[in-house]
């Protein structure tokens, strides 16, 4: 999935697109991440944020990983790494984005035996972590992961049991035929000769793959079949043309490859077919989970106290608030840009806002530029981070490259980090040029939405200090068991990206300009999550998504278009976006009412960002709030 502030990280069996052009951008440094209950500054501050009895809390947590585990710790971490195991073994794609390369040379099975097995072992794991109720006879991380291992198997056992998605939803086999052979090639994480050959494994074991969705595709929403059908085409391409920079890199062993490329895309040819010619005439499918599969899935992808109608009072409220903050900060500019306007005109605020913000988006990028000019705003945006002090910049590389064909179609941007088991691998930032059947007034306005100052809050939202700088320090987390690195919480990664927005313009990053795109993007956050639940729960309508999006949020056209499709595609993770920033706000003011006049940002920050990607409910319980 790919969307605007996404970061492609899977959180629970996410299936996350990848690339395959690169174009390197910048480097910075960060020291190796302690171990949960080490996280404070690494060069000690004047003033540190932690209280006395916050840092004994932190200690305490430590020891236990290094020297006193428990009977207890044993036992879970057996079930943990048993479960985690067979996870991966059953879902190799996933396990090669994590960085476990064992499984290289396989497709994840979607055959009815294949599931019917996955589902007893998942029972089979959730009645063993019942036992370990009594959080006092864990230690250290375990306490939070024997927890997050509870939540993601119910979520397992709700997708296999109830939302049955490999029955309805084409995409997401997309996995298997395009993003598996994606993974061996855009990472260089072993000599093309030993990639290669898991390359062949993978290829030939596409047709197996598509037999199985032909089996298992039934009743399909047609959004979801036309997309696939965009998609395919995609993975057609990538088999014939995308391959070559790892096969260029050992040519002898790709030597006789070439006949099994055209076997391959003529079988995905074969599918794109079937999918039009056969799946989309009856795809009758409604595309709307309904309100009792919406509030459960709600539940296990926010991981948050919030109820579904407490997420959509605060939305509304929320809403309201952040128009008139936009307005206040419009107004000025609005003086600048318009200095012959009466004083009437200026009591109009959505005039005024909507006069401002179209006035901005004069100034933006095209199809020939966006990827050279985002590759200029990270710079920025890094040289920023470092001067203003406001977290540790870590030494990742990161690459800003363009969206792959087969992943394109449903957002401009995402963040694709290595995964936690991989060693010194690259983050993408992929920027997608607009699709080629766009009309000239469709590209425009789509354009106009991503203008130079979104473009520099969407920066920091993917790049820095957003998705890559925190998956980067997340992926620096150690604990006895894999399970924080292979669940992460899709609410904190996306609260955090959203925070740091507003972290930026809070130190001025862009200056007004910036902030006016900064609460325009907010406002888009609190539509996300009243459009997710509304479409899903409350039978909202295309109109009515249109007229919210455009008139209440100040979004463009091509936005609001491609926010119906995604929603549409999507649920629940729409919702992440508004719940994280509104749990990351609310942690922050924990720990300055605590510190007073002893809170540091960048100690804060750095140290929220220390226990990997974990529910926010859990970060606060670590820090002692």
């Amino acid at each position: 999935m790919t969307f605007v502030g996404e970061c492609t990280r899977p959180r629970v069996l996410a299936k996350a697109p990848r690339l395959r052009e690169l174009f390197p951008i910048v480097s910075a440094w960060a020291p190796k991440r302690a171990r949960e209950g080490a996280c404070a500054p690494r060069k000690p501050a004047a003033t540190s944020f932690m209280k006395p009895t916050l840092i004994v809390l932190l200690v305490s947590a430590l020891l236990p990983i290094t020297a006193f585990a428990t009977p207890e710790d044993d036992r879970f971490q057996k079930s943990a790494k048993d479960y985690v195991e067979g996870l991966l073994e059953a879902n190799p794609e996933y396990a090669t984005e994590l960085g476990d390369h064992r499984f290289d040379d396989r497709l994840t099975d979607y055959s009815d035996d294949a599931v019917t097995k996955e589902l007893a072992r998942a029972k089979d794991v959730r009645q063993q972590i019942e036992q370990f109720n009594d959080l006092t006879k864990l230690t250290g991380p375990n306490r939070v992961d024997v927890r997050l291992l509870k939540d993601n198997l119910d979520n397992e056992i709700f997708g296999i049991e109830e939302l049955k998605e490999r029955e309805w939803n084409p995409l997401l086999y997309n996995q298997s035929l395009a993003n598996s052979l994606y993974l061996l090639v855009a990472r260089d994480f072993a000599p093309a000769e030993r990639r290669i050959p898991n390359l062949r494994k993978r290829l030939e074991g596409i047709p197996a793959v598509i037999t199985q969705a032909k089996a298992n595709l039934k009743h399909s929403p047609k959004i979801h079949t036309e997309t696939a059908i965009e998609q395919t085409q995609g993975a057609i391409s990538l088999v014939r043309e995308g391959l070559s920079p790892l096969l260029n890199q050992a040519p002898q062993v790709a030597k006789d490859l070439g006949p099994i490329q055209e076997k391959t895309a003529k079988a995905l040819e074969d599918y794109k077919m079937w999918l039009q010619k056969d799946l989309l005439p009856r795809s009758d499918g409604d595309f709307r989970l309904g309100a009792d599969k919406f509030r459960k899935k709600l539940r296990f992808a926010l991981a948050s106290d919030l109820s579904m109608e407490e997420i959509m009072q605060r939305a509304r409220a929320d809403l309201a608030q952040t128009q008139k903050a936009i307005y206040e900060t419009a107004l000025p500019l609005y003086k600048k840009y318009f200095p012959n306007t009466g004083k009437t005109a200026l009591g109009d605020k959505k005039k005024v806002t909507v006069a401002v913000l179209d006035k901005l988006a004069e100034q933006h990028p095209d199809d020939n530029t966006i990827v050279g000019y985002a590759q200029k705003i990270v710079r920025e945006a890094t040289d920023f981070t470092k001067q203003h002090d406001l977290v540790t910049v870590p030494e990742k590389p990161l690459d800003v490259i363009v969206m792959p064909e087969f992943k394109r179609g449903q957002g401009i941007a995402y963040c694709d980090s290595p995964g936690p088991l991989e060693q010194n691998g690259k983050t993408f930032f992929a920027v997608e040029p607009t699709p080629k059947d766009w009309t000239a007034q469709r590209k425009e306005s789509f354009f106009k939405e991503y203008n130079n100052y979104m473009c520099r809050d969407l920066t920091v939202h993917e790049a820095m200090p957003g998705h890559y700088l925190q998956l980067a320090h997340s992926n620096e987390f150690r604990a006895p068991t894999l399970v924080r690195a292979i669940f992460q919480s899709g609410t904190f990664v996306e609260g955090w990206a959203v925070y740091c927005e507003q972290l930026m313009a809070e130190q001025s990053y862009g200056g007004p300009e910036v902030k006016m795109q900064q609460l325009k993007m907010r406002l888009r956050v609190i539509c996300n999550a009243i459009i997710d639940q509304g479409i899903h729960a409350e039978n909202m309508s295309e109109k009515e998504v249109m007229d919210l999006m455009m008139k209440e949020g100040f979004q463009q056209e091509g936005e609001a278009v491609a926010k119906w499709k995604r929603a549409r595609l999507s649920s629940a993770q729409l919702s992440t976006y508004f719940v994280g920033v509104a749990e990351q706000l609310d942690l922050r003011d924990r720990a300055k009412a605590r510190d007073g006049t002893a809170f540091n940002l960048k100690n804060y920050n750095d140290t929220v960002i220390s226990f990997g990607s974990p529910p926010v409910k859990y970060v606060r319980e670590l820090m002692g709030l």
